[in-house]
């Protein structure tokens, strides 16, 4: 409480500091579409101070200057000079134009907010035109995949979009889509993400250094914005692939007031198979699998002071198995239907309010709503038919197994700039959970329906944070903030208070250090069938029994701007978590007849270890290197006798190198490479670890431009060398030797495949 009572006195102090001064804020756009602009440098180039526009293109500086010049620059964009001349507090509105290559602008006394000049650790902004020219399997361009390629970060197998960061579990990361959690992000049993890079306008990592702004999770936070839609004019892209086509479309319903983004994507493999499969089974079988996403926006502007967003995700996963047949049966005939399935899915919906209600107060209120559902239903029906006449009988079951969270939210957040050496955020959100954590219903016949497993359970969520990003002096560089959050059950209620701390001190124009501590809760649990293969996993809630997850982490790093585009850093980090969730030994989520809670133990994990990144983000060749050195362990008393075990994706060496090189106008080339020392795996006689991973992927990409816009021809090849890693392992029968032995099972050889992408 002392804490934020500090807080709020220096909020207090630092607005009436800046009464005097003269403020220019506004927003910065892409002038060939209107779409805000996020992590724009603002430069004074006389006082060598500036701002960084935020999620929503905002800026706000102050100056004691009446006659000031702004250098306005932006990777990918060409730099903008504005000369001004202050009479009063001025709003803006700065277009940026689209420069041909990711060059390096150059101005004489510039210095922008680079790797080392933030206070932000553990944050990296994965770029989105990088994305689009990487190696993609089966031609599905994914940004998770990409997001694994980052250091600190593991897929958990080949081939799926699984993020565990820093010895995190999948539930410890807070995957964000326009501000809204997204419970599920997974396509095709977890092999593709379910964001669809056309829709896509910016993509952020945080995995350590957490802003007070952020919370709920504990490992780490996806931040994905959705495109807003074109003011100018219509336009759009497209791509063909081997099991995938998508289309997103945008464009002014009123120019430069009001936009639309439209965006969707399906598989086919079901169209693909179905025909084969009739034809083997006689016509008898019908059996498929797709995934469709949908994403639709919405922007309009009422005046330079107030915006409104609406947005909308819809995404579902299917797979199915219908089965009829005819036959005679002694004195009759038998007409047999049988049915199968699972599909799983997620619904999203914001409202988001932008409000500028001063030069230096920007407000952004939000409405959400968001779903996920899971279900797998099985059922059947015989009709007999006698020979002689009389009426039919029949016989018949059905069940179906779901289980679900929905989450209905409102929150407020406030960005306020009183001068260029603060930054203060402070916000609060509300958010209603219903979790239905697992139902088994069933019908036989003329019986009465069965019902097995949990009822429906309601909480409520409440956080507040409030945050200053500040300097002091030249070098020294802080954001200090709090996050209060916490839940109220049935019956009780959980709170908590989690103190942030990042400082950064400059060496050097070149080089700085930065060290951070934090500390994060976390109300929701997902109860995990890791040898499944399928999205079986339950959100439950924190509650009498189960208490949330706790945890701090202390991180330390050397950040270096080298030149030629490039920078580098190296961060070294310890966490500690507590209040971990995982079922007790021989546990599932197939026994409905017990609650979850008599299922499940609670334990303790801790992760350390060291990254290491060589970044190039401008030129002709751009990509990275990264390093990881870590271990991970969790503890529990109800499993492995109550001590320290690998967790399931300990990994102890991890090597990913990404390039793109742009040959000509025409063609570029792409590849990655992937190393890792094996992960663990426990057999009822000892610890075994699997074979080292390893991975090469290349691509190359054909660009020409049409009357009607631009093609590119992709052809990429996924496991160049065709390496075998593990998928998983299981336990056989060698009927030779007579023994048991283990065996590796491995999913992709050499896969090569082809896209078509268009822009109009």
């Amino acid at each position: 409480m002392k804490k934020l009572i500090i807080l709020g006195l220096f909020f207090f102090i630092s607005l009436y500091a800046s009464a005097q001064k003269l403020t220019i804020s506004g927003t910065v756009k892409d002038a060939e579409n209107g779409e805000a602009l996020i992590g724009v440098n603002v430069f004074d180039k006389k006082n060598q101070k500036g701002a960084i526009t935020n999620n929503f293109g905002f800026f706000s500086y102050s100056t004691f200057d009446s006659a000031i010049q702004l250098v306005v620059s932006y990777v990918g964009y060409e730099a903008k000079v504005v000369d001004l001349t202050l009479a009063k507090d001025t709003l803006l509105t700065i277009e940026l134009a689209p420069s041909g290559l990711l060059k390096e602008v150059v101005i004489e006394g510039e210095r922008s907010d680079p790797i080392q000049e933030s206070t932000q650790m553990g944050s990296i902004q994965v770029p989105l035109r990088e994305i689009k020219n990487l190696p993609a399997l089966m031609g599905e361009v994914d940004i998770f995949k990409v997001i694994q390629l980052l250091p600190g970060v593991q897929s958990g197998a080949e081939g799926a979009s699984g993020l565990y960061v820093r010895g995190g579990s999948p539930d410890q990361n807070l995957v964000l889509l326009d501000g809204v959690p997204v419970y599920n992000a997974s396509h095709l049993f977890g092999f593709f993400s379910v964001f669809n890079d056309g829709a896509i306008n910016n993509v952020e990592l945080i995995k350590g250094g957490f802003p007070a702004r952020f919370g709920g999770r504990l490992s780490s936070v996806v931040d994905i914005t959705m495109k807003e839609g074109n003011m100018k004019e219509f336009q759009g892209e497209g791509s063909i692939g081997l099991i995938a086509s998508k289309i997103t479309v945008e464009g002014p319903i009123k120019q430069d007031k009001t936009s639309f983004l439209f965006s969707g994507r399906r598989t086919y493999l079901d169209l693909i198979a179905r025909p084969i499969i009739r034809r083997q089974t006689g016509g008898d079988e019908d059996v498929g699998y797709f995934f469709y996403d949908l994403n639709a926006k919405v922007n309009h502007i009422f005046n330079s002071r107030n915006r409104l967003y609406l947005s909308f995700y819809g995404g579902e996963d299917k797979a199915y198995s219908n089965f009829n047949s005819t036959y005679e049966h002694t004195d009759g005939i038998v007409e047999s239907r049988e049915r199968a399935g699972l599909g799983w899915g997620n619904r999203i919906a914001a409202v988001r309010w932008n409000r500028i209600f001063n030069e230096r107060l920007f407000a952004n209120f939000t409405g959400t709503f968001t779903r996920y559902r899971f279900n797998v239903f099985s059922d059947y029906q015989d009709t007999y038919s006698p020979f002689q006449g009389g009426a039919p009988v029949e016989e018949f079951y059905t069940s179906t197994y779901f289980s679900g969270i929905r989450d209905v939210a409102i929150k407020a957040d406030f960005d306020f700039i009183p001068n260029p050496d603060h930054y203060i955020r402070w916000g609060a959100a509300l958010i209603g959970h219903r979790f239905s954590p697992g139902v088994f219903v069933s019908r036989e016949d003329n019986s009465p329906e069965i019902v097995e497993g949990a009822t429906p359970s309601d909480s409520e969520e409440f956080s507040a944070y409030v945050e200053d990003d500040f300097s002091v002096g030249d070098r020294f560089k802080f954001n200090v903030g709090a996050h209060f959050s916490g839940l109220m059950t049935e019956s009780k209620t959980y709170t908590s208070f989690q103190p942030r701390l990042s400082a950064r001190y400059l060496l050097n124009e070149q080089s700085s250090l930065k060290l951070s501590y934090v500390q994060m809760a976390q109300f929701v649990h997902l109860l995990t069938n890791a040898g499944l293969g399928l999205p079986t996993d339950l959100w439950v809630p924190s509650t009498d029994q189960i208490g949330p997850q706790e945890s701090w982490q202390l991180a330390v790093g050397y950040f270096r701007k080298l030149g030629y585009g490039l920078e580098f850093s190296v961060e070294g980090y310890y966490k500690d978590m507590q209040g971990v969730v995982e079922y007790e030994d021989g546990a599932s989520f197939l026994n409905t007849t017990s609650d979850w809670q008599d299922k499940v133990t609670t334990g303790e994990g801790r992760s350390y270890g060291v990254e290491f990144l060589l970044q190039k983000k401008i030129g002709k060749t751009t990509g990275w290197i990264g390093y990881t050195l870590a271990k991970t362990e969790r503890r529990f008393d109800e499993i492995n006798f109550g001590e320290w075990f690998p967790f399931r994706y300990d990994r102890r060496h991890d090597i990913s190198v990404t390039a793109v090189h742009q040959l000509s106008d025409r063609i570029d080339l792409s590849g990655t490479w992937v190393f890792g020392t094996g992960n663990y795996i426990t057999i009822p006689t000892l610890r075994y670890e699997y074979a080292s991973p390893s991975l090469m992927d290349i691509g190359i990409n054909f660009h020409k431009e049409k009357k009607w816009g631009k093609r590119t021809w992709n052809v990429s090849i996924y496991n160049l060398y065709s390496r075998k890693n593990p998928f998983y392992m299981d336990i056989s029968y060698n009927y030779e030797t007579q023994r048991n032995q283990l065996r590796q099972f491995s999913l992709f050889p050499i896969v090569p495949s082809a896209s078509y992408r268009f822009t109009f």
